[in-house]
């Protein structure tokens, strides 16, 4: 700061700074901007403006020179950023390339990015469910990590908060495993998924089956005109952005929002390497942003820092945030920052074929799928693993043009691909992994990436509790399926590595206790009130629920109370 003039100083002044512009951070924004916080957003990948920044978005796939697909060289070039589904000639300006941002795999872990304005908010899968009572009393319960200093109740009216805003389509269902919420009208199933729901709900009165719910507008209100945004297509071309701003994402919703009311400075371009702590202040008082275009340290100053960079970004910043005070990373008093870091376990799928129905179609490319809540060790421990897994199926009609055994040339082959094929059934698992100490992030001692900052080291792992899940599910799942009526079932684990499921959670996990965890009930570091961890490196557990909605609640949370906080001088 001696370096910095008056002038200089004045201008790089907020009232709060976000780190990331992802799901999280665009919600911190729009709650900070909208009690009239003067806030700057930090991110560190080019800009990206709604609409005008979405090249692929209405194009053919005959408009692209491999119709869609990654050439060799370029997979060849990212083995790990090509393994993600979404990766394709349509999508690839979205995602970082494997030699953009490197890091040290201790153990293999594919580690999926989107740098720009929107972050991976542009690529979710969008799925929204509320976490249950379940999900949240799970550690205390069953022993694992450390209890969760908020229970579902807390969270309620900050789920309803971000659905009305964000669009959230679904059915209420009246299920305790999984709370109803503020929905849109849902998605409807097909044929051959109410039969299979029919018959697995007939078999198990302890499994219900419900259409998914997913963070697109099939009906819009006020709240989303105003925004914008307009009706879900159903073209299934998410990932390129939205035309219509049918989903949610921090570009077409929070980001805009946050714009309008005149608070917002967002800077693109902005590699976070540290945040500055005052020990004289004894708070955090700034940035150190290196400018990716120019390569020049720059900081900026607030009284409040929301960190959003996503969480092994976050947990790279805050661990490479040392002082005199904190010399092992901003709040890292317990030396358990990094630690703790739990996934989803999506290695389990099964296939399977369904007989009959081929009078009966359906429309459109369906947002989300069919679901099922975790049935396993809910009330109580029913089986030889902690904890349990979602389970999703849908069930599709292959692609036109499919082949038939001993087919012949002619007007035979020209009627027989005009038809959809026959009843073909998926269904995969979404399991809870346990938060372990050995499962962990550090910097790299000697490797540096491009801009100065530490390598980040991966070290997360399966064990013999998702072994074990793993098994459970694909036993499960193929007699459910077996019960519907289905044929041909077949299992597979797909051995893949942590990380393409995209849900990585913890490291600064939020807890009662300093001495266990890093972050209060309100997301504040215990040892730095004045710094929130809002994304999913506060998460206490990872819950069988997809987590996107849980972060956007937990961010709204703590946003407002900061803000609160803020003017009454407590912070």
């Amino acid at each position: 700061m001696a370096n910095v003039n008056s002038n200089q100083f004045a201008a790089n002044t907020f009232d709060a700074i976000v780190i990331g512009s992802g799901i999280s951070g665009g919600w911190a924004a729009k709650e900070l901007c909208e009690k009239g916080l003067k806030t700057l957003v930090l991110e560190r990948g080019r800009d990206v403006v709604h609409l005008k920044d979405y090249p692929t978005a209405t194009k053919n796939p005959w408009d692209f020179p491999h119709r869609g697909q990654m050439p060799l060289s370029v997979k060849k070039e990212n083995p790990i950023a090509e393994r993600c589904y979404a990766f394709s000639e349509a999508s690839e300006h979205f995602f970082v390339k494997d030699n953009e941002h490197p890091y040290v795999q201790d153990k293999p872990f594919d580690w999926i990015r989107g740098y720009q304005v929107g972050g991976k908010s542009l690529l979710w899968a969008r799925q929204t469910q509320r976490w249950s009572r379940f999900d949240f009393e799970g550690p205390a319960r069953d022993g694992f990590a450390v209890d969760w200093p908020i229970r579902y109740n807390d969270l309620a009216p900050w789920y309803t908060h971000v659905e009305q805003f964000a669009g959230i389509s679904g059915n209420h269902d009246g299920l305790e495993t999984l709370p109803d919420g503020d929905f849109l009208p849902a998605w409807q199933m097909n044929v051959v998924e109410k039969e299979i729901q029919k018959r697995i709900m007939a078999n198990y009165k302890d499994r219900d089956v419900i259409i998914g719910r997913c963070a697109h507008l099939t009906q819009p209100r006020e709240i989303h005109l105003q925004q914008g945004r307009g009706q879900c297509q159903a073209r299934s071309l998410c990932e390129r952005g939205c035309p219509f701003g049918g989903y949610f994402s921090s570009n077409s919703s929070t980001l805009p929002w946050a714009a309008k009311t005149g608070n917002l400075t967002l800077r693109p371009h902005s590699v976070v390497h540290s945040i500055i702590y005052d020990d004289k202040k004894q708070k955090a008082v700034g940035v150190r942003v290196i400018d990716s275009q120019t390569n020049k340290a720059i900081e900026y100053f607030a009284k409040i820092i929301f960190v959003n960079a996503a969480t092994l970004n976050s947990n790279l910043i805050l661990l490479n945030s040392t002082s005199n005070r904190f010399p092992n990373g901003l709040g890292n008093d317990n030396g358990l920052m990094g630690k703790y870091i739990a996934f989803h376990n999506y290695r389990g799928s099964i296939t399977a074929s369904m007989d009959g129905y081929m009078d009966s179609y359906y429309y459109g490319r369906r947002p989300t799928a069919v679901m099922m809540p975790n049935f396993r060790n809910v009330y109580q421990q029913q089986t030889d693993f902690l904890r349990g897994y979602m389970v999703f199926y849908t069930a599709t009609r292959p692609g036109w043009g499919h082949f038939t055994e001993g087919q012949q040339l002619g007007a035979g082959y020209k009627d027989n691909i005009a038809e959809a094929g026959p009843w073909g059934i998926y269904m995969m698992m979404q399991g809870e992994t346990i938060p372990k100490e050995s499962s962990r992030v550090q910097l790299s001692n000697d490797l540096k990436d491009r801009w100065g900052i530490p390598q980040l080291k991966i070290a997360v792992g399966y064990d013999d509790n998702d072994e074990k899940s793993l098994k459970d599910f694909l036993v499960q799942g193929a007699e459910m399926l077996d019960k519907a009526g289905c044929k041909n079932i077949a299992t597979n684990d797909s051995k893949q590595a942590p990380g393409l499921d995209i849900h990585e959670i913890g490291g600064i996990r939020m807890g009662h206790d300093p001495k266990t965890s890093l972050l209060n009930k309100w997301n504040q570091l215990h040892a730095c009130p004045n710094v929130f961890v809002t994304d999913g490196a506060c998460m206490t557990s990872t819950g069988t629920q997809n987590p996107s909605l849980t972060f956007m609640a937990l961010t709204a949370r703590a946003a407002n109370y900061a803000a609160e906080a803020l003017k009454k001088g407590e912070l």
